[in-house]
């Protein structure tokens, strides 16, 4: 690591990295990570309870949830840019404060002398900032080598495991002790911490000096913000749109049975709540070892392509599986499979596409990365409640055994042209 962290270091400006040297500062953008989505999971555990009392029915919290997605949708591919042109620092620190102006909102909703149901949607506005998972990434991304940028970034899955855990567990013990507000006056105050170690411990900047000259040639106009020609002109280089279309696609239909797995394991599975509580524990913590773990290892040994080529063929297999479940226990089986494909294809194709890109795009090319999981959560909830009326839990199975199987065949005929070190 000393090795690598000394050959990052050529080409970079003196003093970039500030007091915090490298391996720490890694260290802290995953600290800083797991801090956030604590949080955030922390809100998720009490948002639909705090609907309920504000007297929303379910339909309305289906457009509380639909407004998040697309405003995190719409803010993704800008807030990367913002990353590129700003730096690290400046993209942390908004990200931080944005949460907490959601948070005090969220906060401000829950007394009954205010205007709740409207302070619970004007909540979700600064949703389109938050933005601090894929500023993470590039932060990792700008400071690890390319071979070791598919481990790097796995790790952060463990920091998405940690605070789901962590996220719920607080929620539900906070809000029943102190109640429901307890909950997000804890994350307001935690997300301004963020936004202060973000202002004061990361560099302004954790790209390489030859990156940043590329970002703003001297004397040349500085590019605008949401200039959308220049994030859409990143999908037309070589191998990229060909990597973003299999992210997006093959982790569709999954997606589709994620949205609706709350009312699958109610109707379905005939769980009570914690017993659905514990599966999804079940799922946190398989995700932690697949991406803290098991995809560094794999990555190590075998080409991304092979690695993308591998995470579709499960995806077949689990949904040939699905189509068949019959009770839980059959879920439990292919919950591994499932793990896997999800945590190894979002991992390899954001390596593969930053490293398509130059170092001064990777921060808009990870906010593109990033629009992905809320563009399934505002399609989702219609597209997968009607397949489930209609069709019930087998037709997500069969969704996505056959897609991924044309998409197995494509990646096979058409593979990525990128030159390889590894071999299949």
């Amino acid at each position: 690591m000393q090795g690598a962290g000394t050959s990052r270091g050529r080409g970079q400006a003196p003093g970039r990295m500030g007091a915090l040297g490298r391996p720490w500062l890694i260290r802290l953008t995953y600290l800083l990570t797991t801090l956030e989505l604590t949080c955030l999971f922390m809100q998720f555990s009490i948002l639909p309870y705090l609907s309920r009392r504000l007297g929303l029915d379910s339909v309305v919290f289906g457009y509380l949830q639909t407004t998040f997605g697309v405003l995190q949708l719409l803010g993704g591919p800008v807030f990367g840019r913002f990353a590129d042109q700003r730096g690290a620092r400046a993209a942390l620190t908004l990200s931080f404060l944005a949460s907490s102006a959601l948070y005090l909102l969220l906060v401000a909703s829950c007394s009954p002398a205010l205007p709740g149901a409207f302070l619970l949607f004007a909540s979700r506005l600064p949703g389109a900032l938050m933005h601090t998972l894929p500023a993470a990434q590039m932060v990792i991304t700008d400071l690890s080598e390319p071979e070791e940028r598919p481990a790097a970034l796995g790790r952060l899955g463990l920091c998405f495991g940690i605070g789901l855990i962590l996220g719920s567990l607080l929620g539900g013990t906070l809000s029943t002790a102190f109640g429901i507000e307890c909950p997000a006056v804890v994350a307001f105050v935690a997300n301004l911490l963020g936004a202060g170690l973000s202002a004061t411990c990361i560099p302004a900047s954790t790209k390489r000096a030859s990156a940043d000259t590329q970002a703003a040639p001297p004397g040349g106009p500085q590019a605008s913000v949401f200039d959308l020609k220049a994030i859409a002109r990143l999908l037309l280089l070589p191998g990229v749109l060909r990597v973003f279309l299999v992210k997006v696609v093959s982790g569709f239909p999954s997606g589709l049975f994620m949205i609706m797995f709350s009312i699958i394991s109610m109707d379905f599975f005939r769980l009570e709540a914690a017993q659905a509580g514990y599966l999804m524990s079940f799922f946190g913590i398989l995700q932690m070892v697949t991406q803290g773990l098991v995809i560094g290892w794999l990555s190590s040994r075998l080409s991304e392509e092979a690695l993308l080529r591998a995470s579709v063929l499960v995806f077949v297999l689990v949904g040939l599986g699905m189509a068949m479940m019959s009770n839980v226990f059959h879920f439990c089986l292919l919950v591994p499979g499932l793990v896997f494909s999800l945590c190894t294809l979002n991992v390899v194709t954001d390596s593969m596409l930053t490293k398509a890109v130059s170092a001064a795009d990777t921060g808009t090319m990870l906010g593109l990365c990033a629009s992905v999981q809320p563009l399934t959560r505002t399609l989702g909830p219609t597209l997968g409640g009607l397949l489930y009326r209609s069709f019930g839990v087998p037709i997500f199975g069969h969704v996505q055994a056959a897609v991924n199987f044309l998409l197995l065949l494509i990646i096979w005929r058409d593979p990525t042209p990128r030159k390889r070190d590894k071999v299949w």
